[in-house]
């Protein structure tokens, strides 16, 4: 029996980052329910400026909730994507890095 094909290290490195640009629909859905994850994640909402003493401003609500929630849940907050960004860096050892950059807006009234 022949021995199994070993994979093929290329070195080859990617990296992706993807940035949603979000406005808030209803001021008050997004903050109550970002008032109920930081109670579910006391660690995270902590590191965005929530505490015992401090409320949540509303763009640390939006933050808590983009870190704890999908898209498509973040929709049914209050929050809505404006625009999407994709920005792509890969290189092997041999050359420059190569960056590409997508970006993508919804179309008006969804």
């Amino acid at each position: 029996m022949p021995a199994p094909a070993r994979p093929l290290d290329l070195r080859v490195r990617a990296q992706r980052i993807q940035i949603d640009e979000l406005i808030v629909d209803d001021p008050h859905e997004v903050l109550a329910h970002a008032c109920r994850a930081a109670r579910t994640a006391p660690d995270t909402a902590a590191l965005l400026g929530h505490g015992p003493g401090a409320d949540l401003t509303l763009p640390a609500a939006a933050a808590l909730l983009c870190a704890l929630y999908e898209p498509d849940e973040l929709a049914t907050m209050g929050l809505r994507f404006t625009r999407h960004t994709t920005h792509v860096t890969a290189h092997n050892q041999q050359s420059e890095p190569v960056s590409l950059e997508l970006s993508h807006a919804p179309e008006q009234g969804r």
